[in-house]
């Protein structure tokens, strides 16, 4: 079966401002929610966005970030999935 992107949806994004780092929950056709990390997207000198770019080695302020979040992130995929 190949992959067919209209079935690929973004169900919640969050975005670091400070370090530009991207974490979305992501869900391909009917499975079950899936949490991506990247990529990160940095601003360019005129304060527009650049292109996106892997998301690489976590710095610190990147883990302090996803730290802060993880517990909405757990509810958010936790309400997606539904009743097991």
């Amino acid at each position: 079966m190949p992959y067919d992107s209209s079935k690929d949806k973004v169900l919640k994004q969050w975005k670091s401002e400070e370090t530009g780092l991207v974490m979305s929950i992501n869900q391909y056709a009917d499975s079950e929610p899936k949490l991506q990390i990247g990529p990160r997207i940095l601003k360019k000198k005129d304060g527009s966005d650049r292109a996106p770019v892997k998301a690489g080695r976590l710095t610190v302020e990147d883990v302090l970030w996803l730290y802060d979040l993880i517990d909405e992130v757990k509810d958010e995929m936790t309400d997606l999935a539904g009743p097991q």
